[in-house]
């Protein structure tokens, strides 16, 4: 029988959705299509703006205090475009999409989503607040155990993360610890079987799916040893973040380290009763030695007045604001370096992909299309001085770590 030659529809979409499938971490993310953009195409820059969940307070007696419902947004920016480019021969054109798929568009597809799922993955740095680790006797990191899998799920469910779709990625070697540590404690049959036979945890653990991916990043920590002190207690910032000002650092901080201030605890985000244990901030950028102010997200609100005991707030993170002189100090050593896997709930974090323009002239051919929330354009082009037609793939996309207090580093050794 002979090969029908292959249309740009027919191979857009065979790409499209090789790309939504092609990588564990963006198959495993909340990802949405804009068709706002569809018209004429969207451009480098436009930004979406998503609405988050209210906070409300709950009061005693019969009386009815009416409060504000303060709404929350958040933008995400479509602000990257990647493409891969190939040429070939029109011979090639006459394959099956089949046989196509798996020499030509697969090779394709897999470099173009790796870097946009890495893309997607560094902006865990400075994007994510919470931190567990297992350390030995001399404080250094090692590798986690079932106390630290179990003790991000705990931590997720006091930042009122939602109980549904709960993942855990890890790069391909915490993994691999991962299966060995915890083959003896695991009880279904059909789970250790399928981990014994693939050598990849599953689910478990209060985890819908662990899974591996090789875009899980290494972070190293800053070199932060001393100073650092609250300079003027009291301090608070807006709820999505802000900075605090310190006495001068001696060393540095990176973007994605946390710290934590003296006598400022966390508080459960649904009850905003303090439990008892510090609250993590992540640094949003890189701070230099001698500096004296610290970016950091979550934001520093306290209860009304800022003491332990005021009364509850709207959006509260703490169970109070830093005295004047609190220590600063860092989660994990100075200079370290973990690998940085991410304990999370799949909508924390979004990534949004919009319609790029579509050329009508100096193309042979063009084609769009979007599958499960991602899209994607082709454009192919002919080559007179080598008989060839080259083509390229186009994706147009933005992600925004939304709820950062829904995931969790779970810091693994190097």
């Amino acid at each position: 029988m002979a090969n029908t030659y292959l249309t740009i529809y027919m191979i857009t979409a065979e790409a499209v959705m090789l790309f939504k499938n092609s990588n564990l971490f963006i198959m495993n993310m909340d990802t949405q299509y804009d068709d706002q953009f569809a018209v004429d195409g969207a451009k480098i820059g436009d930004t979406l703006r998503i609405r988050l969940p209210s906070d409300f307070i709950v009061t005693d007696g019969p009386a009815m205090q009416l409060q504000d419902n303060t709404q929350q947004f958040t933008s995400l920016t479509v602000s990257s475009q990647k493409n891969v480019a190939t040429p070939y021969t029109t011979a090639e054109r006459t394959m099956s999409i089949d046989r196509y798929s798996e020499l030509v568009m697969a090779p394709m597809v897999s470099a173009l989503c790796g870097k946009v799922a890495s893309t997607i993955m560094r902006g865990s740095e400075g994007g994510v607040c919470n931190l567990i680790s297992n350390v030995d006797g001399g404080g250094v990191i090692i590798s986690p155990t079932m106390d630290q899998f179990t003790g991000a799920n705990a931590i997720l469910d006091d930042q009122g993360a939602t109980m549904m779709d709960r993942r855990c990625v890890q790069d391909p070697t915490s993994d691999s610890r991962t299966v060995g540590s915890l083959a003896g404690l695991l009880n279904p049959a059909t789970d250790i079987s399928a981990q014994f036979r693939s050598g990849m945890m599953k689910s478990g653990l209060g985890y819908d799916r662990f899974f591996r991916d090789q875009t899980v990043i290494k972070h190293t920590t800053g070199t932060f040893s001393a100073g650092g002190t609250v300079n003027l207690g009291g301090q608070s910032t807006s709820t999505s973040g802000g900075n605090i000002n310190v006495n001068a650092i001696t060393g540095t901080l990176r973007k994605g380290d946390i710290v934590t201030f003296a006598g400022v605890n966390a508080v459960n985000r649904i009850t905003k009763e303090s439990l008892g244990t510090l609250r993590q901030f992540v640094v949003t950028a890189d701070v230099v030695t001698t500096a004296t102010v610290i970016p950091i997200y979550p934001g520093m609100i306290g209860p009304v007045g800022g003491l332990v005991g005021g009364a509850d707030q709207q959006y509260q993170t703490v169970d109070a604001l830093p005295l004047n002189g609190a220590a600063m100090v860092l989660a994990t050593p100075a200079g370290s370096v973990y690998r940085k896997s991410l304990a999370y709930t799949q909508k924390a974090v979004t990534m949004a992909s919009a319609d790029l323009v579509m050329p009508k002239k100096a193309v042979e051919e063009a084609a769009r299309t979007s599958f499960d929330g991602v899209s994607m354009r082709m454009l192919t082009d002919y080559l007179p001085q080598t008989d060839q037609l080259a083509t390229r793939l186009d994706v147009l996309f933005g992600f925004k770590y939304i709820r950062p207090e829904w995931l969790c580093v779970v810091a693994d050794r190097v």
